[in-house]
């Protein structure tokens, strides 16, 4: 049964069979995706649902931005890497870091008047060191907010500020936004040159990190505030606010802050001194990002805006810098180089300076162009030489040449009280006579200025009227070597020499020398060495220099201090100086007047305090016939009517009490003449040739052997 059940089903499959026909073509072999798949494995565990279909391809927007992002931060990753390279071979061209330091700040010198006022601020800054917690608050918020407003959030470098800087640039089409911060141009400052390089610029960036890993953001913007360039010579916020509102930087107030943080960006340009409308309108510009930025408010931006900073034009032509300028000139004589801060104490009484600069140029714009005159100086010395005023010229601020300390000029017959001291010394009086006449001493013939001869006259009438003749007679009885060395002692330190014209000021001298030789006849007698230095001081308060000790000593007797003063009271009252006499108090005085009316000096003085005036101009060309007695003397007595108010009212010192026996009668001393004397004393008496009263016998063999040496025969 099982036999006959299978054969048919084996009989039906080889009739299914097909067999091949070599008859027909063969058909195409191909295998089709089934085929080729693996066999399938029956599933062992539950059947899975149908896989899901595959998602569709997103868009060409989507392929765009992926492959942007991606090649974005490849090409990112590279651009670090290069920059690091690019860091590291210039850094590598830098110092080793060991030897980096903060340079230190040039050094102020702080100069103050004799009250501890302050006069002005030396050095290459201009102004003092500032601590930042000294400044007002909105002084560094206005150089942050126009500047670096992320500077405390940034490692050294902005680069969102870096980036924003190169959009801006690029849409305006020109540089008119930076992107360095403080820190880079704080390391820019202190360590390199002010190229325009790319190795500058990757130095400067190495540094600004080395300065942001070695100090702290107080620290970096007080050094920047304490270093920037603000024009005007001025560096440092302290000196530009000197320099520009004649104040510390302690005491701007938030229209000043905002015009120094202006600078920053163009110092020359934007300088208040040079476009003032320009420095305002970039000055609002600070205020409204501050009030952005909310450093202050609306409000007080409006305000401030109503209210601009106001230029103290005038500061950097005060008299007071020819102070400054002199105590520069002086002070390696007393410390040596400057490596440090230091304090000057001056014996300047700013009071004074303020008196001396305004008369000076109140007399200057007065007569100054009617008379042809440009320029003039004016010293103040008191009783030991302390220096209490000193201008050097009509505006600082047009030349800063000091001509009190430095010009030579030929003083005229304000040298003469050397040759009437000098003749008291040997013998004379205020009340000897001597003849005004012609004279003719080895070939010179001095003239008077007013061309006429008075005959007799005694020793305070020529001196009050200043009549040459009779001082040229007289030097040359004394001799004119004894007129220097009497000149000398009393102070005058320019080269001098023994011609006879010696006597009427044909040497040059300062006003400062000068004035400190006529000191003597104020104190009673006493040599003094002017001195403007009474103390310096390091910035830890160490005392460097104190001024200690007296000057020369006694240089005159008292006898002839009274008697110099009888005469040069004289000449103030009812002699040339007249218009310099003081309401109420005693004052002696000498004008001076040069060759062809090229210098006009006044000198004179009170108790305790001396003072000289000259006038003239630089080029030695020749004033409208202005003599000492005239605009010299009304500057003077404007300066010491302010400079004595308030002060006790004293006699001139001195001991001379008019009696003709105190003083000695004058040596048997002769000098060749024009014409023989007019009236001839009795034979025998035993004076010169022109005694307290009269003419005297000529010469002793002796005596003329001592003419020959003098005069040459």
């Amino acid at each position: 049964m099982a036999g006959r059940g299978a054969a048919p089903r084996r009989s039906a499959r080889a009739a299914e069979r097909k067999e091949p026909r070599f008859d027909t073509p063969a058909p195409e072999l191909r295998a089709d995706a089934e085929m080729r798949a693996e066999p399938r494995r029956a599933p062992r565990g539950p059947a899975k649902a149908p896989a899901a279909p595959p998602p569709r391809r997103r868009g060409g927007l989507f392929r765009f931005l992926r492959g942007t992002i991606y090649w974005g931060m490849v090409l990112g990753i590279w651009g670090v890497i290069v920059g690091l390279g690019v860091l590291g071979y210039y850094a590598a061209h830098l110092p080793a870091t060991s030897e980096w330091s903060v340079p230190k700040r040039p050094p102020n010198v702080e100069i103050l008047d004799a009250d501890g006022r302050l006069i002005a601020n030396r050095g290459d800054t201009g102004g003092e060191a500032i601590r930042l917690e000294q400044l007002p608050p909105y002084l560094p918020q206005a150089v942050i907010a126009i500047e670096d407003r992320r500077f405390y959030s940034h490692f050294g470098i902005d680069p969102l500020g870096l980036a924003r800087a190169v959009v801006v640039n690029l849409t305006a089409g020109d540089v008119v936004q930076g992107g360095s911060t403080l820190t880079q141009q704080l390391a820019k400052n202190l360590f390199l040159e002010p190229d325009r390089t790319i190795g500058r610029k990757m130095q400067e960036v190495v540094l600004a990190l080395w300065l942001e890993w070695n100090y702290g953001k107080d620290e970096i913007l007080e050094m920047y505030l304490n270093r920037v360039y603000l024009g005007a010579g001025a560096y440092g916020v302290d000196g530009a606010a000197r320099r520009y509102f004649g104040k510390p930087a302690t005491e701007v107030n938030v229209s000043e802050a905002a015009t120094l943080a202006g600078l920053l960006r163009a110092p020359s340009r934007y300088a208040p001194t040079r476009n003032p409308e320009l420095a305002a309108r970039r000055a609002e510009t600070v205020l409204a990002v501050m009030a952005q930025e909310g450093y202050i408010s609306a409000r007080e931006a409006e305000t401030a805006v109503s209210d601009p900073a106001r230029v103290v034009s005038d500061h950097v032509a005060r008299a007071e810098n020819y102070v400054a300028d002199w105590v520069m000139d002086l002070l390696p004589g007393y410390v040596g180089a400057i490596r440090t801060d230091l304090v000057v104490e001056t014996t300047v009484d700013v009071g004074m300076q303020d008196a001396a600069e305004a008369a000076l140029k109140q007399t200057l714009a007065e007569e100054g162009t009617k008379q042809g005159i440009s320029q003039g100086a004016l010293v103040a010395i008191d009783g030991d030489g302390a220096v209490r005023a000193l201008v050097g010229g009509r505006d600082y601020g047009q030349s800063q040449f000091n001509r009190a300390v430095s010009a030579r000029r030929q003083p005229g017959s304000a040298f003469k009280p050397f040759v009437f001291l000098a003749a008291l010394e040997r013998g004379w009086s205020p009340d000897s006579v001597m003849v005004d006449e012609p004279i003719t001493i080895r070939g010179w013939q001095p003239k008077n200025y007013t061309k006429d001869f008075l005959g007799p006259v005694s020793l305070t009438t020529a001196l009050a009227k200043s009549i040459n003749t009779v001082a040229a007679r007289l030097a040359a009885e004394v001799g004119p070597a004894n007129v220097t060395r009497t000149a000398r002692r009393l102070g005058i330190v320019s080269k001098l020499h023994d011609s006879p014209s010696i006597a009427l000021g044909t040497a040059e001298v300062t006003p400062l020398e000068i004035t400190a030789a006529y000191v003597p006849f104020s104190n009673g007698g006493f040599g003094v060495i002017p001195y403007v230095v009474s103390r310096i001081l390091d910035a830890d308060g160490k005392v460097l220099f104190q001024r200690n000790g007296d000057g020369p000593g006694r240089v005159a007797s008292p006898e002839a201090i009274g008697a110099m003063n009888r005469m040069l009271q004289a000449t103030i009252e009812t002699g040339t100086g007249r218009k310099a006499m003081l309401d109420g108090r005693p004052a002696g005085g000498k004008t001076g007047t040069s060759q062809e009316f090229r210098d006009a000096w006044f000198i004179g003085y009170t108790t305790g305090l001396t003072a000289g005036v000259w006038m003239g101009n630089d080029d030695g060309k020749p004033t409208d016939k202005v003599t000492g007695g005239s605009v010299p003397a009304i500057a003077w007595k404007r300066f010491m009517t302010a400079a004595t108010a308030g002060r006790a009212v004293q006699p001139l010192p001195g001991t001379w009490l008019g009696a003709p026996a105190v003083l000695a009668a004058p040596p048997a001393v002769a000098m060749p003449q024009s014409a023989p004397p007019r009236d001839a004393a009795p034979a025998g008496r035993p004076t010169g040739i022109f005694s307290d009263s009269s003419a005297a016998q000529g010469p002793t063999d002796e005596e003329r052997g001592l003419l020959d040496r003098l005069f040459g025969g």
